[in-house]
């Protein structure tokens, strides 16, 4: 019996609404950075090699980019930043804003080339208030110094995807991204493999089967699935597994369960790719994210 897509299995092939989706759960990112700053006609330069996303606590700032001038972002409004250009915020009087500064994972890196350079959503408060919540209570104050505890870091992550991941969801909602977004392919044969793969993670997935679902060669796919998504496809069906088990597992769901629906012939096999792929065992990792939700 071939396991159900973590999630359910009604996003069909083609829909921009299951696409997304499914960008949205490969996003994985490590914090180089979380800082809340105080301005008051200050100017604050963005890190130009970081992904980020600045959210305006209070007042209001101006950015100045590459081919932008005079646009301003006010209380509630997010920045997002790819990290291809310098960006300077200039407050208009006094001012705080929260800046993130992050790196996409190893096995999220392909999702960089579907992200705008420069994106700025108003009423980003509004449209996602839980996000907007979780940004108020992220971050340190710039200069301060931060006292961690034992869990931050893993809680701390998972804060950072939830807003960035909201605020791709809200640029895209308001009708910003480019026709056919957010396919990274723009290939209708590889949104097939990668289709197929997310609907079926606990198949026995092989270079040859899945050059068959993208109607290639097996060479041929293999060098073009890595130029596009920057890994092997046997990489990709790894973390497409792992992000599967990690959604299982936070259901309540056992080890040998999970092991079994993705297609592991045992479970120290899967704890063992488990562990190499997220740093902790299934054990650990549902117990320290239950901590995390309780």
């Amino acid at each position: 019996m071939t396991p159900p897509r973590a999630g359910g299995d009604d996003r069909g092939a083609g829909d921009p609404g299951a696409a997304l989706e499914t960008l949205l759960e490969a996003v994985e990112v490590r914090i180089r950075e979380q800082l809340r700053y105080r301005l008051a006609d200050e100017t604050l330069v963005l890190d130009p090699d970081a992904l980020a996303f600045a959210y305006v606590l209070s007042g209001e700032l101006q950015i100045r980019s590459a081919g932008l001038s005079g646009r301003s972002i006010g209380t509630g409004d997010v920045l997002l930043v790819g990290g291809q250009h310098t960006t300077t915020l200039v407050a208009q009087g006094a001012a705080s804003v929260l800046v993130s500064e992050l790196a996409l994972a190893d096995e999220a890196a392909h999702i960089a080339a579907l992200l705008p350079d420069l994106a700025w959503i108003t009423g980003f408060a509004t449209l996602e208030p839980a996000a907007a919540a979780l940004a108020q209570v992220m971050g340190v104050d710039a200069g301060a110094e931060c006292e961690n505890r034992s869990g931050d870091g893993p809680i701390c992550r998972m804060m950072a995807k939830t807003v960035l991941a909201s605020v791709i969801r809200a640029w895209a909602a308001n009708g910003c991204a480019p026709e056919g977004w957010p396919y990274a392919a723009s290939d209708p044969f590889l949104d097939r493999v990668v289709d197929a793969i997310h609907a079926d993670p606990g198949r026995d997935w092989t270079v040859e089967s899945l050059a068959a679902v993208g109607a290639m060669s097996r060479s041929v796919f293999a060098e073009r699935f890595r130029e596009t998504y920057g890994q092997s496809p046997a990489g990709y069906v790894t973390s497409v597994r792992m992000r599967s088990a990690q959604e299982l597992l936070s259901r309540g769901l056992g080890v040998s369960v999970v092991s079994r629906e993705l297609g592991y012939a045992s479970d120290e096999g899967f704890s063992r790719a488990f562990r190499r792929h997220v740093g902790d065992t299934p054990s650990a990792w549902r117990a320290q994210r239950r901590l995390a939700t309780a």
